[in-house]
């Protein structure tokens, strides 16, 4: 057996995984890292913390494992896709008004840039075309801009290196400044695959006042770019290896972003053999990566534009094949702030720690109870009066709107914990018609989305995996192993390691089985009606804002 190292930061945390050559999570060690958000909007986090995290989760994980050093064959990264900025020596740069250098990244979810994405849009640049036609304000270029114009002075002079996050955690362990395409093509507008040409677009650059970024031929943003999974730099380097305990020169493969890690991870999973069904290709495949937010991952061998969705971004994932992916800003995170702001939250939650099982499982039992007593054929039924739109973070995708804001309908004087259930279950709906809205809009350009994976925490929630089945009216495929983004990771260390000849064969490999989830079709109806409410919600609030305009 071989064995690789898989590391994933995340964004509350860093976690670490021996990864066997079969795809099986030997040890796993977990990590928080810290958040700070000084304004509305603004979301930071520091570098020496994430990889002082990622050291320890390395070590702690290869000592759970009790595989000795010498037999991890390769190391692979993925990560949240924020943005790291240090000065020439590799040191701290500030992202905030304090000046405070222990802040470095802006992270994935800062919104600070809206401005900023909205006057790079207004360029109408032919490289958005690649980013649903919209540039997202969580992309690169437009914070870029926004630290350039606002903190030009204690920012934006003493910037040398400005990375990705997945890049930086190549840097540090290798020394290498080499670029993932998967970064570059997903967040920071460089062209690969169009019309046959790979590269920086200076007329774009120059066009949105970042011309700076391709003098000294792109140094600061990356001037050797390397496909996932391929060997990075000389391998782990000497100081690395003594950090994480692990040897020196161990091939480290070229990272991916997070989303794309657990794409990776998922898309080689099969249905155990007991269960008859023919899988499609895997250009018809969807992964939900299910977490802070959500992303919809799907390749294909052709560009397809979906306005409103990112992409087409060429070899991301797969070398040769594009990828398409739509994105909900805030999925888990949404469930948890209508969950833990709620009246009778201290309840539920004294309750599920009473009973020692997870707060999700405790409030599920709620519907199961309240479906019960009032004779409903499903639980889903129970939020027939209640609906809610899930941008309370803006829309990523499709509507690639960052000012949208969240509504609810149907609020009554109830406060206890049923209430708290019902709110609880029209979200996990909200979020459901939102991935139900995506596939639409990739289907009807062409995308042929025939089942779903799902991995992420949120994968373990049934009632959260089940709303989703039902609503898409898709079969789902549910890896064995629950941690794919982990696996995914690994993938790339396993790739680097020349042990697989290609990350696809790899994928295919480690991939594993899983457990097949049909849809019902009593409850399609209903989720049918909901889902026009849903539609009708969002035009609803464009009229108000109209009005108040």
């Amino acid at each position: 057996m071989l064995y690789y190292l898989g590391v994933d930061v995340g964004t509350g945390s860093v976690r670490s995984a021996v990864v066997s050559s079969q795809g099986q999570v030997v040890s796993i060690a977990t990590k928080s890292i810290q958040i700070w958000s000084p304004q509305t909007s603004h979301y930071e986090q520091s570098s020496r913390d994430v990889w002082s995290a990622v050291v320890d989760t390395v070590k702690s994980a290869l000592t759970k494992s009790g595989i000795d050093k010498e037999e991890i064959r390769g190391i692979g990264f993925d990560a949240t896709c924020s943005l790291v900025v240090l000065d020439g020596d590799g040191a701290s740069v500030s992202v905030n008004h304090s000046g405070s250098t222990e802040q470095d990244i802006v992270m994935w979810m800062d919104h600070r840039a809206e401005d900023q994405a909205k006057r790079i849009n207004d360029t109408n640049h032919d490289v958005l075309k690649y980013v649903g036609g919209i540039i997202s304000l969580e992309m690169q270029a437009p914070k870029l801009l926004w630290l350039k114009e606002n903190l030009h002075s204690t920012c934006w002079s003493k910037a040398h290196h400005l990375f990705d996050l997945p890049d930086f955690l190549t840097w540090k362990a290798t020394g290498s400044l080499s670029r993932s395409l998967c970064s570059l093509v997903c967040k920071w507008n460089y062209q690969a695959g169009v019309h046959g040409n790979n590269g920086w677009s200076e007329d774009f650059f120059s066009q949105i006042s970042l011309e700076d970024l391709v003098d000294n031929g792109c140094s600061m943003i990356g001037t050797e770019v390397k496909p996932p999974g391929s060997p990075c730099g000389n391998g782990l380097s000497q100081h690395a290896a003594e950090e994480m305990g692990l040897v020196a020169g161990i091939p480290v493969g070229t990272s991916l972003i997070d989303a794309h890690a657990g794409a990776l991870g998922c898309m080689g999973c099969i249905p155990r053999s007991e269960v008859t069904y023919s899988l499609p290709d895997i250009t018809s495949r969807l992964v939900l990566v299910c977490g802070t937010s959500t992303c919809h991952m799907i390749v294909n061998e052709k560009e397809v534009f979906v306005p409103g969705v990112w992409g087409p971004f060429y070899s991301s994932i797969l070398p040769g094949l594009w990828t398409t992916e739509g994105g909900q800003s805030t999925t888990g995170k949404l469930i948890d702030f209508i969950v833990q702001s709620h009246p009778a939250y201290p309840e539920v939650r004294t309750a599920a720690k009473e009973r020692n099982i997870h707060e999700h499982d405790f409030i599920n039992e709620l519907l199961e109870k309240q479906a019960k007593q009032k004779n409903l054929q499903s639980l889903c039924e129970l939020t027939r009066d209640l609906h809610i739109w899930p941008d309370f973070h803006g829309n990523r995708s499709p509507l690639a709107d960052p000012t949208l804001k969240g509504m609810i309908c149907g609020l009554t004087l109830n406060c206890d914990m049923n209430d708290l259930a019902l709110k609880y279950l029209a979200t996990i709906q909200a979020i459901a018609y939102g991935t139900e809205h995506i596939i639409q809009e990739m289907r009807g350009k062409g995308l042929d989305v025939s089942i779903i994976y799902m991995c992420g925490g949120l994968r373990k929630n049934t009632v959260y995996l089940k709303t989703h089945v039902d609503v898409t009216g898709l079969p789902l495929i549910l890896p064995d192993e629950a941690e794919s983004v982990l696996v995914g990771a690994a993938m790339l260390g396993a790739c680097a390691s020349n042990d697989f000849p290609s990350l696809q064969v790899a994928m295919e490999t480690m991939g594993g089985s899983g457990t097949i989830v049909l849809p019902s079709s009593t409850d399609s109806n209903y989720h049918a009606k909901k889902f026009r409410v849903f539609l009708e919600m969002v035009d609803d609030q464009k009229k108000y804002d109209s009005i108040m305009s």
